[in-house]
C-alpha cells in the first residue's frame, strides 16, 4: 500500500500529514504511526496526522509515535492550517480544524498562525500542587488541561535537571489515569519562561504548543509571570520560541511557525516487512 505523505515541523516538533477524507486509514492508525514515525525504519515524525473530513469541516486525528491517539497538539494544527492553505482545500485565513478536543480557529498572521486554544481546565484542586512521589523524590506538579492532560514542574535550572530520568517516570505517575506530557519549566523574568517538554507517547521533544500553552497558564496563574490578558509570555523550548496570551473570554492563544519540510510517497507494507 502506498501512501502520498507531507512532512511538517512545529519548532522542531515534527509530523506526517495524510490525507484520508473518509477515515478509512483511522482503524489502522496505531500501526501506520509506529511504523512511519519511526526514525531509522520509516520517515521519522513525532506524530501522524490523518486529514479527515466531516461535511465542510476538516479533522485533525493524530497519533503519537508509539501509536497512542492523541487529543490535540498544539503545534500540529498549525502545521494543518498551513497544509490546507497550501493544498487550496481552504482559502480564509481563519481556519476552523476539529479535534477530539473541539473545533480549533486558527488564524493567519503573516508567516506565523495565531490558534485559539481554549480555555484551561484545573483538575486536581485548582491549579493547587499535587505532591507526585516517584522512586523516593517528592515533585510538586501543576495539573492543567490544555485539551490533553499536562503537568507543569517548576524546576530553579534546567540545566541541572536529569531530564530523560525523571520525564518518563512522571508520566507515567499513578496521579495521571492516561499518562501525561510533562513540563519541566524555568522562570526567566515575568514575561519569559524556558520550558523542556517530556510528550506523552513521544519522549523529549523540541517543542510542543499545548505544553508551552499549560506552562504560561500555571505560572501565571501562581503570579510567576505576569497576567496572560495583560502581556504576553514568551516560552522557549528547544527547537525555537512560542508566543503566549490570554483573551478576556478566558481563552489562551498561542502564537507560532509552521514549516513544510517535504512531501513524498512510501510504500508501508515494505516499511512493515523491514521492520519484522
Amino acid at each position: 500500500m502506498e501512501l502520498k505523505f507531507v512532512k511538517y515541523h512545529g519548532l522542531g516538533n515534527d509530523f506526517i500529514f495524510v490525507e484520508d477524507a473518509g477515515g478509512f486509514l483511522l482503524p489502522q492508525g496505531e500501526m501506520l504511526a509506529t511504523a512511519l514515525c519511526h526514525r531509522q525504519f520509516g520517515i521519522g515524525a513525532d506524530g501522524l496526522v490523518f486529514i479527515t473530513k466531516d461535511t465542510d469541516a476538516y479533522t485533525m486525528r493524530i497519533f503519537n509515535a508509539d501509536g497512542t491517539e492523541a487529543e490535540m497538539c498544539g503545534n500540529a494544527v498549525r502545521c494543518m492550517a498551513d497544509y490546507l492553505l497550501h493544498e487550496g482545500l481552504v482559502q480564509s485565513p481563519d481556519i476552523e480544524i476539529g479535534t477530539i478536543s473541539g473545533t480549533k480557529l486558527v488564524r493567519v498572521e503573516g508567516e506565523r498562525y495565531v490558534v485559539d486554544m481554549g480555555e484551561p481546565d484545573f483538575p486536581f484542586s485548582q491549579g493547587k500542587a499535587v505532591e507526585v512521589l516517584s522512586h523516593g523524590m517528592t515533585w510538586n506538579t501543576h495539573p492543567v488541561s490544555m485539551g490533553n492532560p499536562h503537568a507543569v514542574v517548576f524546576v530553579d535550572d534546567l540545566s541541572e535537571l536529569d531530564f530523560s530520568t525523571w520525564g518518563p517516570r512522571l508520566e507515567v505517575a499513578e496521579v495521571w489515569p492516561k499518562g501525561a506530557n510533562i513540563e519541566f519549566t524555568q522562570v526567566i523574568s515575568r514575561d519569559r519562561l524556558r520550558v523542556k517538554v517530556w510528550e506523552r507517547g513521544a519522549g523529549p521533544t523540541l517543542a510542543c504548543g499545548t505544553g508551552a500553552c499549560a506552562a504560561a497558564v500555571v505560572a501565571s496563574k501562581l503570579g510567576l509571570t505576569s497576567e496572560l490578558t495583560n502581556n504576553p509570555i514568551t516560552v522557549s523550548l528547544p527547537g525555537g520560541e512560542l508566543t503566549i496570551h490570554g483573551g478576556v473570554d478566558n481563552h489562551v492563544y498561542m502564537t507560532g511557525p509552521a514549516v513544510r519540510v517535504f512531501s513524498g510517497h512510501i510504500d508501508i507494507s515494505r516499511v512493515e516487512r523491514e521492520r519484522k
